[in-house]
């Protein structure tokens, strides 16, 4: 198996649009009042799915997964939360270098974070 769909469960399944198309650069693929479906990459895709509409019900919200982003430089880690910093969004990390590389995090609108990192170098 070859998993190739992630899904959020949302408050605003709109609202969470925004973030999103203004996070990766690119439309949802697919939308409705209750569902939308951006293309992360070539064979992934990430689903955002309003939380009272999800089958079978759970008990799950928001805040409880995260994305990475990888990014070839330190520049790209600080342009984002540049970025991140000028359309509103929480800056949870700031830039710092960690064990696994130079990262910084922000959050979408039900609280999934969204970290980018540029991995350590060997």
């Amino acid at each position: 198996m070859q998993p190739d769909c992630l899904i959020l469960y949302v408050n605003s399944p709109a609202e969470s649009v925004l973030f999103y198309r203004a996070l990766l650069g690119r439309d949802a693929v697919e939308q409705s009042p209750n569902f939308a479906m951006f293309p992360l990459n070539e064979r992934t895709m990430l689903g955002l799915w309003a939380a009272h509409d999800v089958q079978p019900a759970s008990g799950q919200r928001g805040g409880g997964a995260e994305i990475g982003i990888t990014v070839a430089t330190d520049a790209e880690v600080d342009a984002a939360v540049s970025a991140w910093t000028a359309a509103g969004w929480p800056v949870l990390q700031s830039p710092t270098a960690m064990d696994f590389g130079y990262t910084a995090v922000t959050a979408d609108p039900d609280g999934h974070r969204v970290r980018v990192f540029r991995p350590t170098q060997d």
